[in-house]
C-alpha cells in the first residue's frame, strides 16, 4: 500500500498509526503543500491528505480522509481490530474521533503554526519551512485572535482527555480504539511546545505508549521522553 501524505501532518500520522497497529506493510510518498492538489484531486475529488492507495487487485484505487482509511483497514484486515466489539462503546469512540478530527486537530494546528512562526521559528528557520508556515497561516486564517480561541478549546480538551486516561489506558473500553489513535496523532504537534509538555505529562506519556504499540516512530519533541522507559500499554 502507498500512503500519500505531508510528512509533518498530524492527520497523516493518524493513518500511519492505524496501519502500524494493523501490522500492514506500506510505503509513503511525501507531497509538497499546494502542489499536492495536482496529485490528489484526480484520485479522490478532494484536496486533503492523507490518501491511501491500496494497489491491490479487487480493492479501491484510492481512499481519502483518515476516518475512511480506518473503515477500509478494518474491512481489509479485521484483526487486530480498531473498532470496539460493544456497539455502544464503538459509537462513543467514533464520536470522540469525530470531535478530535473536527475541533481538536484544528485547534492544535492553529497553536502549533503560531508557535512555529514565533518562539519556535528556530526549529527550522529554512526559507522553505517558513514559506510553508506562512502559506498555512494564511490558508487557515491563523492569527492572534483565532489562536486564543484555539488555546481555550485545547485547554478544555486536554483536561477532558486527562480525566479519561486517568481512569485507564484507553479512552473507551479496555482496548485501543480509533479514539486513542486520533488523540495520539492529533495532539502530537504540541510536543514541540514546552508549555504543553510541562503542563500535561500524562497526556504525552499516553501518546508515547500508543506510538510504541503501533510501531510508529515518536514525533519530534518526544524522542527523549520515550527513551526513559515509560510503562507500556497492551492492546
Amino acid at each position: 500500500m502507498l500512503l500519500l501524505q505531508f510528512s509533518t501532518s498530524h492527520y497523516c500520522r493518524k493513518a500511519r498509526l492505524a496501519l502500524g497497529y494493523k501490522g500492514i506493510s506500506y510505503q509513503t510518498e511525501n507531497l509538497t503543500p499546494g502542489l499536492h492538489i495536482l496529485r490528489v484531486k484526480p484520485l479522490t475529488g478532494l484536496t486533503t491528505l492523507p490518501v491511501l492507495l491500496p494497489q491491490i487487485v479487487g480493492q479501491p484505487q484510492a481512499i481519502g480522509d483518515s476516518t475512511e482509511i480506518f473503515k477500509f483497514l478494518e474491512s481489509y484486515q479485521p484483526e487486530p481490530t480498531l473498532f470496539l466489539p460493544n456497539s455502544e462503546q464503538q459509537a462513543q469512540a467514533a464520536m470522540l474521533e469525530d470531535w478530535l478530527d473536527e475541533s481538536i486537530g484544528t485547534a492544535t494546528r492553529f497553536v502549533y503554526y503560531q508557535f512555529r512562526a514565533g518562539e519556535g521559528k528556530d526549529i527550522d528557520p529554512s526559507l522553505f519551512s517558513q514559506m510553508v508556515i506562512k502559506i498555512v497561516r494564511q490558508q487557515y486564517g491563523i492569527n492572534d485572535t483565532t489562536v486564543e480561541l484555539a488555546k481555550k478549546r485545547l485547554a478544555h480538551a486536554l483536561l477532558l482527555l486527562s480525566m479519561y486516561w486517568q481512569k485507564g489506558d484507553y479512552l473507551v473500553g479496555s482496548r485501543l480504539s480509533i479514539a486513542d489513535i486520533a488523540a495520539a496523532a492529533l495532539l502530537t504537534p504540541l510536543a514541540l511546545i514546552p508549555d504543553y509538555r510541562q503542563a500535561y505529562p500524562q497526556i504525552f506519556a499516553r501518546i508515547i505508549n500508543i506510538h510504541q504499540l503501533c510501531g510508529e516512530p515518536l514525533p519530534p519533541g518526544l524522542e527523549d521522553l520515550g527513551a526513559q522507559g515509560l510503562r507500556p500499554i497492551r492492546s
